[in-house]
């Protein structure tokens, strides 16, 4: 590879990763917040090897060096001589190189869009852990719960505490087509956006907003099978259904603040 398309390419590379990753919150689309220090570091060294690459001197080409003469004949013409010339160029660029800019200048002017509902549509929801104790309920109502908690509560709670208790949950909106319900969704990112999954609580009682749309939802137990068992499904009868702005790590299963009424 050519020294100006290698000193370009590192540079791009080190200004994408800090762009996303130390200026803005862009690299929450790709992977879990905890790589955000893996990805400063990474860009920082892409940059400091671009700009030494782009300072320190070109190598001399051996073609030039003395080794490459023969001792001349009779006539006064290297024994060799019929080599000189014919030297193959192997600092051509390969056309496929090229290819390697689009992921340097995607990190720097393109933004991927955010995983939601139609990622969140096409699959199961997440499994949840299995889990045989469970602490007392605080006695607050409503009740901030993440999907996943209210899941666990409604599914593997013998004691059914979740029995008539106002909660909280809040999500994104994921409309389901011919139905009288829709469903509140998170998605979780265990390390990158390839291994995402949803967690997901089926919404009754009122009309659902717009694909995408951020929410927190307020009600109570929606019944269906017998609380406390897998059978139970994990769903909520709306008493509220209030618009909040999209958290700012909108791939976790934790709760937003809520502006109060």
């Amino acid at each position: 590879m050519k020294r100006p398309l290698q000193v370009t390419l590192l540079v791009l590379s080190g200004l994408g990763l800090l762009h996303a990753s130390l200026f803005t919150d862009l690299f929450l689309r790709y992977v879990k917040e905890g790589m955000r220090p893996l990805l400063i570091a990474s860009g920082v060294l892409l940059l400091a090897l671009g700009i030494a690459e782009a300072w320190s001197s070109p190598k001399p080409d051996a073609r030039h060096g003395s080794h490459g003469h023969g001792s001349q004949d009779g006539d006064g013409h290297g024994g060799d001589g019929h080599h000189h010339g014919h030297g193959h160029d192997h600092s051509s660029v390969p056309r496929v190189a090229w290819l390697l800019f689009l992921p340097a200048l995607s990190l720097l002017f393109f933004a991927p869009p955010a995983l939601g509902a139609f990622t969140a549509s096409r699959e199961a929801p997440k499994a949840v852990a299995q889990q045989s104790h469970f602490d007392p309920l605080p006695a607050t109502s409503p009740l901030p719960m993440t999907l996943t908690d209210f899941t666990l509560r409604v599914q593997q709670d013998r004691r059914q505490a979740i029995r008539g208790r106002t909660v909280m949950l809040t999500g994104f909106v994921t409309p389901e087509k011919g139905r009288d319900s829709w469903y509140l969704t998170r998605i979780i990112l265990s390390c990158c956006a390839a291994d995402a999954q949803s967690v997901k609580v089926r919404i009754y009682g009122t009309a659902a907003l717009p694909a995408n749309t951020w929410v927190a939802v307020t009600g109570v137990w929606h019944p269906g099978g017998t609380l406390g068992t897998g059978s139970a499904q994990a769903a909520l009868d709306a008493g509220e259904v209030k618009q909040i702005p999209r958290p700012i790590n909108g791939y976790t299963d934790d709760l937003p603040l809520v502006p109060s009424s």
